[in-house]
C-alpha cells in the first residue's frame, strides 16, 4: 500500500514491529520441567520420552519421571524433540558498524562498543532455536578488530548478553577482502589519487602478520623485563608506555585471546598458521575455510578449528574451489568443524545447513547437530556452559515441534538460562495484534490526510 505515512506513525509503526514488544517469560518459582520429549543431548545419544528439568538457569536432572518441584512450570513435550539452543560461530549480527578498514592492523578497536540490542535480527535467530554467537569484525584487515560472544537475550542490554565468561577473541583476514579493500577508492578529477593501502596482496598480507607479531613480541619482552624488575625491588623504574594495539596480540601469544581468522585458499590458510607456529600461538578457528579439506591433516596436526558454510561456494574467485564434502573430510581427519551462517538471515536457517551434511559426507545426526552446537561451543571456549544437554550447563535450549534436521521443523520455545526467549503461540498472538494495530493507524492516517487536504496515495488498482 503506498500510503505516505507521518513520521509518528512510521516510527510507532517500527516500534510495533513483530517481536519488537515479545519479552522474556520466566520460570515459574525458578524451575521449568519439560516433560515426554525426545531429547537430543548431542555428547549423550537421543533420550525417548525424557524430561528435563530447569532450576536457576541450569539442567538440573535429565532422565525419565522426574518430579515437578513445587510451583514449577510444566511443559508437556509429548511428540516433540528438544535440543542444546544452536550456536552461530561467524555473524556479524546486531552490529552497527562491521570493518574499520583504515589500517592493516585495527586490533584495538572492539565490536562491543558498537553492538545494537534492539535489532531484530536477534528476535529472528532465536525463532530458528539460535541462543548464541560470536559477533565478528570484518574482514578489511588483515588484523581487525575484538569479537564478542553474546548470549541473545532479546529485550535486554547488550551488558546482560555478554557471555560471561568466554574468552576474548579476535578476528584475522587473507585474501581478496583485504586485498580488494584497497581498490574502494573515490577518484576526483584533477586530483592526486589517493594512497593505497598496504597490503595489497598475498604476500605483503604474510608480512603485516610478521610485523605486527614481531612488534607485539618485542612489546611483550619490555612487559616481562619491568615486572620483573619491579619483583626484584628495584627503585624509581618507569613502567612501559602502553599499546592499544599490541596488547590484544601479547594475549594472542599468552593463549589468552582466540584467533578466528577468515580465509578461503588453502595455501593462505596454511600460511598463517605456520606464521602462527613461528611465534607459538594458536589459531582457533578457520573460518569459511573452504578448500580447507586440501589441507585436512595440517590443520588437525596444529589444531585449529574450522567453521564452514554448507553449500555456498563459486561466489567469488576464493569460492571455486568449494566442495559440499568440505565439512565431511574435515571432521574425518579429527578437526573440530562447525557450520556457520555469516549472515543475519541464514542463521535462521542453521538446522537446515547441519541437515546437509548428513547428505554430504555421511555424518550422523549426533555429527551434524554437532556441528551446529557443542563444536561451536567448543570454537568459542564456552563448551563447559552449553553446546549439550547435560546436567549443570546453563539452560540454553530449543524445543522443536519435529526433528531438528527435518525441513518441516519449527521451534515451539526457545530457552536462554532457563527464561523463554522466543514462544511460538505469542508470537501468533502477536501477530493478530499488530496487525490489527498497523489497519487502525492507516485508517487514522488516511483521516487525518484528508482533513488536512491531502488525498492518500493510492495503488492504480484502487484508483
Amino acid at each position: 500500500m503506498n500510503r505516505i505515512f507521518s513520521l509518528a506513525t512510521v516510527v510507532t509503526l517500527a516500534a510495533g514491529s513483530l517481536g519488537a514488544q515479545a519479552q522474556p517469560v520466566a520460570a515459574g518459582a525458578g524451575a521449568t520441567l519439560i516433560k515426554n520429549a525426545t531429547v537430543l543431548t548431542v555428547t549423550k545419544g537421543t533420550l525417548k520420552n525424557a524430561d528435563v528439568l530447569i532450576q536457576n538457569g541450569k539442567i538440573a536432572q535429565v532422565g525419565a519421571n522426574i518430579a515437578a518441584p513445587a510451583g514449577a512450570t510444566v511443559i508437556d513435550a509429548t511428540g516433540k524433540y528438544l535440543m542444546p539452543g544452536i550456536i552461530d560461530p561467524h555473524t556479524h549480527m546486531m552490529s552497527d558498524a562491521i570493518n574499520e578498514g583504515s589500517l592493516s592492523v585495527t586490533s584495538m578497536v572492539r565490536i562491543q562498543d558498537i553492538l545494537n540490542p534492539t535489532a531484530v535480527n536477534i528476535y529472528r535467530a532465536l525463532a530458528g532455536g539460535v541462543t548464541s554467537i560470536n559477533i565478528l569484525h570484518g574482514s578489511a584487515n588483515t588484523i581487525g578488530g575484538q569479537n564478542a560472544t553474546v548470549k541473545l537475550k532479546w529485550g535486554e542490554s547488550v551488558a546482560t548478553m555478554m557471555f560471561p565468561g568466554a574468552p576474548p577473541g579476535i578476528k584475522f583476514a587473507l585474501g581478496e577482502n583485504v586485498t580488494r579493500k584497497n581498490q574502494n577508492q573515490i577518484i576526483v578529477v584533477g586530483q592526486p589519487t589517493p594512497p593505497r593501502r598496504y597490503p595489497i596482496s598475498r604476500m605483503g598480507q604474510e608480512q603485516v602478520l610478521q610485523d605486527a607479531f614481531t612488534r607485539a613480541r618485542d612489546y611483550k619482552a619490555t612487559l616481562d623485563d619491568y615486572k620483573a624488575r619491579v619483583a626484584k625491588g628495584e627503585k624509581n623504574l618507569v613502567a612501559p608506555r602502553r599499546d592499544l594495539e599490541l596488547e590484544p596480540l601479547v594475549e594472542v601469544m599468552e593463549g589468552k585471546r582466540l584467533v578466528h581468522a577468515h580465509g578461503y585458499r588453502s595455501d593462505e590458510m596454511l600460511m598463517l598458521l605456520n606464521v602462527a607456529e613461528e611465534f607459538g600461538f594458536k589459531i582457533q578457528t578457520l573460518q569459511h575455510g573452504l578448500e580447507g579439506y586440501k589441507i585436512a591433516s595440517e590443520i588437525a596436526k596444529h589444531g585449529a578449528g574450522l567453521s564452514s558454510f554448507a553449500d555456498s561456494w563459486s561466489y567469488k574467485i576464493e569460492a571455486y574451489d568449494a566442495i559440499p564434502y568440505n565439512v565431511a573430510i574435515l571432521m574425518r581427519r579429527g578437526v573440530n568443524t562447525t557450520i556457520n551462517s555469516d549472515s543475519d538471515e541464514r542463521v535462521r536457517r542453521l538446522n537446515i545447513d547441519a541437515a546437509k551434511l548428513v547428505r554430504y559426507g555421511g555424518l550422523t545426526e549426533d555429527e551434524a547437530l554437532a556441528t551446529i552446537t557443542i563444536n561451536g561451543a567448543q570454537q568459542l571456549g564456552v563448551a563447559d556452559k552449553v553446546g549439550s544437554i547435560e546436567v549443570g550447563k546453563d539452560a540454553d535450549l530449543g524445543l522443536w515441534n519435529n526433528h531438528p534436521l527435518s525441513v518441516y521443523a519449527a521451534v515451539d520455545k526457545t530457552f536462554i538460562e532457563g527464561k523463554v526467549f522466543f514462544d511460538r503461540q505469542q508470537d501468533l498472538v502477536m501477530r493478530d495484534q499488530k496487525a490489527k494495530e498497523r489497519a487502525e493507524l492507516e485508517k487514522a492516517e488516511a483521516s487525518a490526510s484528508t482533513r488536512r487536504g491531502v488525498q492518500p496515495v493510492l495503488p492504480q488498482e484502487e484508483r
